[in-house]
């Protein structure tokens, strides 16, 4: 039996449950767990008076341990699941925290229901658990560019990528990813502190999630009300994201919503200029928030669709 079985299995209980409070209360999450390793190690090796190339080899070792570390106890636990179907709901168990669909869709309607409100305030603290920009600088319709944004990276992110690895390799190839995910979440900024530190982690990062990302682009253009629009805009505009994997998505969820990402952001006290994705489209608001959430839900239920297919194949 392959792997897509347990990953399909796996996102029906994301879906189903996300990761309960009280399961968090007893024992937290695998995220948090690999992020506490990841502070040791960049507390202990990341010297401010290092050299560029010592911090960024440095840097390098401590991502490929981690990994490791990861992939092993994927590895580990895969041995000992049993044949058959057993096997592949013991592994689905195992793999279900290391999505994030739930969340993903409960984080953004939670900003998506006080700016429908007119709440733009609590719109704004919301939103500010998604996203790293200044929220006190984002009017309404920033607030839902943001939202947006979030909701098409992290379909990548924190769906299709993990559930890739995941067909391929199984639980190391899940666990691997998520922990190359965590690290450049964690230490793969550009400023001062992690740029050479967490280099190799935002490399390996852009590596793993090459193949993903246009893959999730492909879906959401699937679901999108007119595909070819979707499909020319997002090949014309994903290279417009200074990620070179986030535009994918980004820009076929614009041409689907028929609105326009990207664009200037204020960071701290830093106003940062980028071009806008889908350029000429209308700005996004509340009512194009919960269309995005529509398509976040057609997007999940055709990479089921092609879970349950593979697995049948098998």
């Amino acid at each position: 039996m392959t792997f897509a079985l347990t990953m399909a299995l796996a996102l029906l209980l994301d879906w189903l449950f996300g990761w309960p409070g009280w399961l968090y209360a007893r024992i937290g999450h695998p995220v948090t767990w690999i992020g506490r390793v990841i502070t040791q190690l960049e507390t202990r090796l990341n010297r401010s008076d290092a050299s560029r190339s010592h911090r960024i080899m440095v840097g390098a070792v401590a991502g490929l341990f981690v990994v490791a570390m990861c992939a092993v106890a994927g590895l580990l636990l895969q041995a000992v699941l049993p044949d058959g179907f057993l096997g592949a709901v013991l592994g689905a168990l195992l793999a279900w925290p290391l999505l994030a669909a739930r969340s993903l869709h409960d984080h953004v309607a939670d900003v998506q229901q006080p700016l429908a409100a007119g709440n733009v305030e609590r719109a704004r603290n919301a939103v500010s658990m998604i996203v790293g920009r200044d929220p006190a600088q984002l009017d309404e319709a920033g607030i839902a560019r943001s939202a947006i944004e979030s909701l098409a990276e992290n379909t990548s992110d924190g769906v299709v990528a993990p559930l890739f690895w995941g067909v391929l390799f199984g639980l190391p190839g899940i666990a691997a990813y998520k922990a190359v995910n965590t690290l450049d979440s964690m230490i793969g900024y550009r400023n001062d502190k992690y740029e050479a530190y967490g280099k190799p982690a935002a490399l390996f990062d852009d590596l793993v999630n090459w193949i993903p990302a246009r893959l999730t682009g492909l879906v959401l253009v699937l679901v999108s009300p007119d595909r070819h629009q979707a499909w020319q805009v997002m090949r014309r505009d994903a290279g417009l994201h200074r990620s070179p994997n986030a535009g994918w998505p980004e820009a076929a969820m614009a041409a689907g919503l028929n609105c326009r990402l990207s664009g200037p952001r204020t960071y701290g006290d830093r106003l940062e200029q980028h071009p806008w994705v889908n350029d000429g489209a209308p700005d996004p608001d509340a009512a194009t928030i919960a269309s995005a959430l529509v398509m976040l839900k057609r997007c999940l239920a055709v990479v089921a669709g092609l879970l349950v297919v593979l697995a049948i194949l098998d």
